[in-house]
């Protein structure tokens, strides 16, 4: 079938935590250009929250059953909103413009509800 996916062999096959990764990139640009009194502030949680969408990605990807699998992917969810309003503070104190980072964000948000929907309807 032309539409079948192929099964993941690691993390890094999946689309959900390469859209991650792609947001702990540009959350690092834009942290970049923040004033220096954020530095070990708003920044460093910025970045921490943004990395531990993918990290969280990856450590349910190794576990075997479906509850292990979705309580990591749960915690990646907690991480996104976290990191959504990160974004929304930086927008509002001035900091630069989210639109990027958030429409990523949004992707990623999208795609990691369909990985936890795809696991919930599987039979393994």
């Amino acid at each position: 079938m032309p539409n079948e996916r192929q099964a993941a062999r690691t993390f890094r096959d999946l689309q959900v935590w390469s859209k991650a990764h792609e947001f702990v990139l540009e959350v690092y640009r834009f942290t970049s250009s923040f004033p220096k009194q954020e530095r070990y502030a708003l920044s460093l949680q910025m970045r921490r929250a943004a990395i531990s969408i993918p990290a969280n990605i990856a450590k349910g990807f190794r576990k075997r059953g479906k509850a292990d699998k979705v309580r990591f992917l749960n915690i990646a969810e907690g991480s996104i909103e976290e990191s959504r309003y990160y974004l929304i503070l930086a927008q509002d104190l001035g900091y630069g413009s989210t639109e990027v980072p958030m429409q990523t964000l949004e992707e990623v948000s999208r795609l990691l509800n369909g990985y936890i929907k795809a696991i919930l309807a599987s039979d393994s």
